[in-house]
């Protein structure tokens, strides 16, 4: 060391850079026990970023976890662990992608895929990697272009904060913050028949959104779409970008990030003649019904027939008509079920989901026997059911009546009664309260939701519903008043109910009872109780074919 300490300076700093070149192109050549440690604790890093939904919210922790695994292969890139350090890298790349849209990410996780097939032929990987890389290559192939979805843009990624560009103090959890602050779309889901699909989009939280349709372009080979833009929205981990549906009227619908505050969700369309978007709230969810050709083809035609008459004026009652020919299919709706008990009755253990169930499968089993029509129940066990899906599953199975089934309650227990509604404005506010309990929401949003129903109720059957339900109320009361005590007769009554909106039939929901009333809830927990309703709402139906088209139950008894 003394002779090197008497050395010129400038001798001393041309040995150092000898020393540095060195070990720069001869490193420590790392253990087998070293690379597994490291490896082991790469996996252990990736495990706790998949426990933690917080910090997968941060693009620091991926690429944190991510370089872990690169060294690991670049330690030893033939080593026993190259194989596997290579395909950790290139998942996290593509569960990465799934948060930040960054077609930057998307391309590291193909690079590191297809390294791995290249340099591994052997690897226990390799169909792991193939399956992974046509995934990611999905969006390719149903070539999502600028017009619909939008070029995945850098910005995307500012949902996941960076580390590698320094931000003023506090600018970075800002960015986090406001992330956090956009509302996740959650999830897709459908329903759908040749001539009818129900499309919803459960969002976090309340959210504005916009629609447009697209017509068909053949010079991009473009089919008609369908998007939805909704703002201050993001991913949510959760969702499928894609969801086939491939019925007669959609192929799919697509979801991608189209700006760093909004969502874009597209429908792909095969065939449409009509459609309708509105949302529910509690929590908030946007509905869309797309429909082709009208239903019941050969009634319109008999009514047309029938228009043409000398005068040019419709016969009274020439809709409802028509529309009573074709009753061979009724749905009912055992309101509530599952994880939603429903009102919860005066006496312990009578919940609404389980009358409902009860009074719904006798209802069935008499409608078959006396009407000779056929009967679905939306639910035949104690299940939950979104309000849309009960709508949905009767358009889906062409209905030609849907009959909701309810209890109501109150915290007053004398109040008692039996009503029967369809879909309208609320003309009272024991209406508006009665409805906004069976939505599960505020009576504040029952307030909103009439400004939107107006242009919904356009195509809707609001006149033969009205009548359908006048014939069941007065049934109700005819069957039950001699047989039992205190029988109060509160009428028929309108309002926007979430399990009517959207329902292209006659259409309504009956409340059979007070479950709160003490006298009324042993009535409800009986069997003789249960028959009498049902077979009071049998009569109903019934004479509602009768009167406007006797031949209609004979026809549909054949």
């Amino acid at each position: 060391m003394k002779p090197y300490l008497f050395l010129p300076i400038w001798r001393k700093f041309i040995f150092f850079l000898i020393l540095l070149l060195v070990f720069a192109l001869y490193p420590p050549i790392a253990t087998g026990d070293q690379i597994e440690n490291d490896y082991q604790q790469a996996r252990l890093s990736f495990e706790t970023l998949l426990k933690d939904p917080q910090k997968q919210k941060l693009r620091y922790h991926w690429v944190t976890c991510i370089k872990k695994f690169r060294s690991v292969y670049a330690a030893q890139p033939n080593g026993p662990r190259a194989d596997d350090a290579l395909f950790m890298t290139a998942h996290l790349y593509a569960k990465l992608y799934a948060f930040s849209c960054s077609i930057q990410d998307k391309q590291q996780a193909l690079d590191y895929y297809n390294r791995l097939l290249k340099h591994f032929p052997k690897s226990p990987y390799q169909s792991k990697a193939k399956r992974a890389i046509a995934e990611l290559r999905k969006d390719d192939k149903r070539g999502i272009d600028e017009q619909e979805i939008g070029p995945v843009r850098k910005e995307a990624s500012k949902f996941i904060a960076s580390p590698q560009i320094k931000k003023p103090f506090g600018q970075k959890e800002h960015s986090r913050l406001q992330a956090e602050s956009l509302a996740k779309v959650k999830a897709i889901r459908f329903w759908s028949s040749p001539s009818y699909t129900r499309v919803v989009i459960d969002v976090e939280e309340e959210v504005p959104y916009t629609h447009h349709l697209l017509k068909k372009d053949p010079t991009l080979a473009k089919p008609m779409r369908l998007y939805i833009d909704l703002n201050h929205a993001r991913i949510g981990p959760g969702l499928k970008p894609v969801v086939p549906i491939a019925d007669d009227l959609l192929s799919g619908a697509r979801a991608a990030q189209y700006r760093p505050d909004r969502v874009r969700v597209v429908l792909d369309i095969k065939s449409i003649d009509n459609f309708k978007i509105f949302s529910l709230r509690n929590p908030f969810r946007i509905v869309v019904d797309v429909s082709s050709v009208p239903r019941k083809t050969a009634s319109k035609k008999r009514f047309k027939h029938e228009q043409e008459k000398p005068g040019g004026k419709i016969p009274k009652g020439a809709l409802a008509k028509q529309l009573a020919l074709g009753v061979k299919r009724i749905v009912i709706d055992p309101g509530h079920g599952g994880k939603d008990p429903g009102a919860l009755g005066y006496l312990k253990g009578v919940k609404e989901k389980n009358v409902t169930l009860e009074i719904s499968r006798r209802l069935a089993r008499k409608i078959r026997q006396r009407l000779g029509c056929e009967a679905i129940l939306t639910r035949n066990t104690d299940i939950f059911l979104s309000l849309e899906e009960r709508t949905a599953i009767a358009n889906t199975k062409n209905a030609d009546l849907f009959i909701s089934i309810h209890t109501n309650a109150n915290k007053t227990k004398v109040c008692h009664g039996l009503e029967t509604y369809f879909l309208n404005l609320a003309t009272d506010e024991d209406a508006i309260l009665v409805a906004a309990r069976e939505n599960a929401t505020s009576a504040k949003n029952i307030s909103d939701l009439e400004t939107i129903l107006s242009d919904l109720m356009k195509n809707a059957k609001i006149d033969e519903s009205s009548r359908l339900a006048g014939y069941v109320q007065e049934a109700l009361i005819r069957k039950l008043k001699p047989r039992y005590s205190r029988i109060k007769d509160k009428g028929v009554k309108q309002a926007p109910f979430y399990v009517l909106l959207g329902a292209e039939m006659p259409s309504i929901l009956v409340e059979v009872a007070f479950i709160t009333n003490p006298r009324e809830c042993r009535r409800l927990n009986s069997v003789g109780y249960q028959e009498d309703i049902a077979d009071a709402i049998v009569t109903g139906i019934q004479n509602y074919i009768g009167e406007v088209n006797p031949s209609a139950l004979t026809q549909a008894k054949k």
